[in-house]
């Protein structure tokens, strides 16, 4: 009897590479990754979860464990992607080429970009880097680049909102023309539904959308999810799922744990997406290049899958 491959002392990720690599040795055969393709949920996870990993790593971790994208913010010591020598110039079609083998494809691109920003020779800095973000989103086929908010604290938020939507205005031609969306997190001061609101409306451009951080608008607007995303589910493109936990009445020394282990209504996040039929991805943001402390991304990142796959079907997810 032939025996199995566990038998023979292959590891389990032995084989997965293995099979994973089949559809391209079968002399350009691609049935196989198809398939692979149409069983894979929509989740995709951050790669600010795992900063020490190189790309190659990042891919066969996404593809192991079942994720069908990737949203890039950040490559082993470079936060700004648009230096990273692995989004640089002819390398650019290398990754593509990468992620196009494995049937991964980039949710979006996480940019630094603080458009709230009043000093005017930092406010064009931070201008400018939206705009390479949105050139290189493109050359990605990546549909969305994130910017922040951020106000000052001394800033006015009437005037934070105003800079925001000029923000927006100013970027639209550079992102219609690349086929790119802007999206503005749910984050610091912009976490209530209201504000996230007047600065959408306010832009009231196709690419002016919005990514929910669905722990922030709990832990810092203090909204429940089905709040939100009565309000701002027209305008989300993209999520931030985690979870975290604090020692009672410490809010300040939040810690963020493994999914569906703390106090975030994260399982009732998710109910909402799919019972809206919601369209993106659901997308693990693990900090761990700000958080180092908290549990290693090879431990986080598959757990995220396991238990996302457990949800959506308790859900009903039936597919966008």
């Amino acid at each position: 009897m032939k025996k199995s491959g566990a038998e023979q002392g292959v590891t389990r990720r032995q084989f997965l590479g293995a099979a994973a690599a089949l559809p391209l040795a079968l002399g350009g055969e691609r049935v196989g990754l198809r398939q692979a393709k149409r069983s894979r949920l929509p989740l995709a996870f951050s790669t600010l979860g795992c900063p020490g990993w190189e790309w190659k790593k990042i891919l066969n971790q996404a593809v192991e464990h079942g994720y069908s994208a990737l949203e890039l913010r950040g490559l082993l010591a470079d936060v700004d992607l648009t230096r990273s020598p692995q989004m640089t110039g002819a390398k650019i079609k290398e990754s593509l080429a990468d992620l196009d083998a494995l049937g991964l494809k980039v949710s979006d691109l996480g940019a630094s970009s603080r458009l709230a920003e009043r000093d005017p020779a930092r406010r064009s800095e931070q201008l400018d880097e939206a705009r390479r973000y949105i050139e290189l989103a493109h050359q990605l086929n990546s549909p969305y680049v994130r910017v922040f908010g951020m106000r000052a604290k001394d800033q006015s938020m009437e005037d934070a909102v105003a800079r925001i939507v000029e923000g927006f205005q100013s970027l639209h031609e550079n992102a219609k023309g690349s086929g790119v969306t802007l999206l503005i997190e749910s984050h610091d001061d912009f976490c209530e539904s209201p504000t996230l609101l007047a600065i959408l409306r306010g832009a009231n451009l196709p690419t002016a959308q919005l990514l929910w951080d669905a722990h922030h608008t709990v832990v810092i607007g203090k909204e429940t999810p089905e709040e939100s995303y009565r309000q701002l589910g027209a305008y989300a493109r993209h999520t931030h799922l985690k979870d975290s936990r604090a020692p009672r009445g410490e809010e300040k020394v939040r810690r963020y744990v493994l999914t569906g282990t703390g106090e975030l209504p994260i399982r009732q996040t998710v109910e909402v997406l799919v019972k809206n039929k919601y369209p993106g991805y659901f997308c693990f943001e693990w900090e761990k290049r700000w958080h180092p402390t908290i549990e290693e991304p090879e431990v986080a990142i598959p757990h995220f899958a396991r238990w996302m796959a457990s949800e959506l079907s308790r859900a009903g997810y039936k597919g966008a």
